[in-house]
């Protein structure tokens, strides 16, 4: 019982929407109408890009990748806009939350070898903002882009030159924000350094495999390849590669979408509460901008406002959590120090 509530405090969206679903349930009971409530071509391709993302990160590709950005760094200014810049661009292809699952760790060591601890709230708070805005410019940057390309059948040329505009204008001003301070030199050669804590055994069979399965992955988001034969590929890709892969899938995330399915399609049957959408949409956007999105598919809010509302008041969040967070561990660790 412990177990289960310390998961269930871990992931409060997941929480929610479990909550929600179930208690929408007494209204409407569970029925064969449940699966229409789901959005199955979302879930599909969402869970093939997880496999994916998962595989590249257990082989080191990402740390490898930032590795040999590094050796011809000389400056601290140098050091931090590879280390932004990396969560920016990357966030595009990998999703927000693996880029900065993987850079994040990433910067930290970098910056304690060159002993630069102070620089540490700023650049993770960087790598935030630039994750959450970098990946609003592709349909795969994070699993709300990925629901909304699908729910409202846009096509990749339309959403790139909407969104592009809005990420090159990101782009400009966390550059600004680097490029102001100092340049100062590191205090040793960063081509020294071999390897990163964290790095996995390299497999070229792997790192082909996963690559595949990238490139199918966006076969299915320019609606080149159907989603079923897009699962049925990556499964067997996936067994070949590594079979313990799919244990290291975010399953969460697809049990947290099915979760708001299930609500916001109960929702739909119940008019009293449907009248209750715009409260509710305030309240989740400050948890998570996921379920902000499935709760306003049916809303006659276009998709362009109302997805740089929900990345605007979701990036006030992340930083605000991710400084309180460094902040805290900093002075813990301060503590831990004097205390030796």
């Amino acid at each position: 019982m412990k177990r289960i509530l310390s998961l269930l405090k871990k992931d409060a969206v997941l929480t929610a929407a479990w909550t929600l679903a179930v208690l929408s349930m007494a209204a409407v009971p569970p029925s064969i109408r449940y699966i229409g409530y789901l959005d199955l071509h979302t879930l599909g391709l969402l869970f093939c890009l997880m496999v994916t993302m998962a595989g590249l990160q257990a082989i080191g590709f990402f740390h490898r990748l930032g590795e040999s950005l590094l050796m011809r760094i000389k400056s601290l200014r140098q050091l931090e806009i590879l280390l932004v810049l990396l969560c920016f661009f990357s966030s595009m292809l990998i999703t927000n939350d693996v880029a900065l699952i993987t850079f994040v760790p990433f910067a930290i060591e970098l910056l304690k070898m060159t002993r630069r601890e102070d620089r540490l709230i700023p650049v993770v708070v960087l790598q935030t903002i630039a994750a959450n805005l970098g990946s609003m410019a592709t349909p795969i940057g994070n699993p709300q882009n990925l629901y909304l390309y699908s729910h409202y059948h846009l096509g990749m040329g339309v959403f790139l030159r909407t969104m592009l505009p809005f990420a090159l204008l990101s782009l400009l001003l966390i550059l600004l924000a680097l490029l102001r301070g100092k340049s100062q030199p590191l205090s040793f050669g960063l081509s020294e350094m071999q390897t990163v804590p964290g790095a996995a055994p390299f497999c070229r069979k792997s790192l082909l495999s996963y690559l595949l399965m990238f490139l199918l992955c966006l076969g299915a988001v320019g609606k080149w390849i159907p989603i079923p034969l897009l699962l049925l590929a990556v499964v067997c890709i996936g067994l070949f590669a590594d079979r313990t892969v799919f244990s290291k899938v975010d399953y969460s995330l697809l049990i947290t979408f099915a979760g708001f399915f299930i609500f916001i399609g109960n929702m739909k049957q119940i008019p009293w509460l449907s009248s209750l959408n715009s409260g509710l949409l305030s309240t989740f956007t400050t948890v998570s901008n996921l379920p902000s999105v499935i709760l306003e598919r049916s809303s006659v809010m276009r998709w362009i406002p109302f997805t740089i509302f929900i990345f605007s008041s979701q990036l006030i969040t992340d930083i605000m959590i991710r400084h309180a967070n460094m902040r805290k561990a900093m002075v813990k660790n301060s503590c831990r120090f004097r205390s030796l």
